[in-house]
């Protein structure tokens, strides 16, 4: 103590300068930590920047205009398909009485069954285009027009199967619509179109298979998408050797009447004021021999495949296109 009475201003000076230097070090050490924050900070800051600039839609003005335009290509992209699917879109289902669904049925089941008898199209009996179930009952009221629809999509394939002339139909099946179970439908957000589902087996040759696709993509009125497709042949089993078979040979055709090897037109012609010259009588030639005839060794093998049916079985859906939807 003694010192620092005889020395009060080094002591003074000391004492100032360690204080001074604890403030410095404590002010120092909360600097340093806020860098830090704010380096860290400014790092992520300059990686998220770095991220968006990788990006292929930077928010840069050459970006800009680009998205702009194929925002404005893609809407009319959007606008031309809704143009063209424009005829398949019905514009208002109108309920009908069902009794007059009923008779619209009627008529379209007797037209199919006679367009399949004049085809020669054999057919199920319990055939009602694939809504037996109004054979005994009446449609549900506020149900008509949808399943007016419906039939008529139905009514157009079966025509066009018929018109392609197979050799039986064997099924059509038409799943009930969750409206006909009292159950209300309601379309996505993102659904442009509703699908009624059916299913159809029918037998024929391949020609009538590939008429009836023919028909199914070009659609009248109601535009269809074939969903899964079978077909099989009536013939699961290779052919054997004892399948091949030989054509009979045709009986050779009868020689014309007449000499063999005589001219085709006898005589000559006479001039007015000529008379016609007597024939010289030909020297007498000797029969030439008969030709000797030899046994035919060639046969015709019948063909073996291709001449068999096919079954088919179609799954598609007919599409009911929903009204147009319009963009942001």
């Amino acid at each position: 103590m003694s010192w620092i009475k005889e020395n009060k201003f080094i002591a003074a000076l000391g004492g100032g300068t360690l204080l001074g230097a604890i403030v410095i070090y404590f002010v120092g050490a909360q600097g340093s930590g806020r860098y830090d924050g704010a380096k860290e900070k400014f790092d992520a800051a300059s990686g998220e920047v770095s991220s968006f600039e990788a990006r292929a839609l930077y928010p840069t003005p050459a970006n800009r205009d680009g998205k702009t335009k194929a925002l404005d290509e893609y809407r009319k992209s959007v606008d031309s398909i809704q143009t063209l699917f424009a005829p398949f879109r019905p514009e208002k289902l109108e309920n009908i009485t069902p009794q007059e669904f009923t008779n619209n049925l009627l008529a379209a089941n007797n037209e199919t069954r006679k367009a399949f008898e004049e085809a020669g199209t054999a057919v199920p009996e319990p055939y009602f285009l694939g809504f037996e179930s109004y054979k005994t009952s009446l449609a549900p009221q506020n149900n008509t027009g949808l399943l007016g629809y419906q039939l008529g999509a139905v009514k157009n394939l079966m025509l066009a199967l018929a018109k392609a002339a197979p050799t039986e139909l064997k099924n059509l099946h038409r799943p009930a619509l969750p409206e006909e179970g009292g159950q209300a439908y309601t379309p996505g957000p993102n659904e442009v179109a509703r699908s009624f589902p059916l299913e159809i087996t029918f037998k024929g040759r391949e020609q009538s298979v590939r008429d009836f696709l023919s028909a199914i993509t070009k659609p009248e009125g109601q535009f269809a998408v074939i969903r899964s497709l079978r077909i099989t042949n009536e013939k699961k089993d290779p052919p054997r050797a004892e399948d091949a078979k030989f054509d009979q040979a045709a009986p050779a055709a009868a020689p014309a009447g007449g000499a063999a090897g005589g001219e085709a037109f006898g005589g000559g012609f006479v001039l007015p004021g000529e008379e016609a010259a007597p024939a010289a009588e030909a020297p007498a030639q000797p029969a030439a021999p008969a030709a000797e005839e030899k046994p035919a060794t060639g046969r015709i093998l019948a063909p073996v495949l291709g001449s068999e049916e096919v079954n088919v079985f179609i799954r598609l859906d007919v599409l009911q296109f929903l009204p147009v939807k319009k963009l942001p």
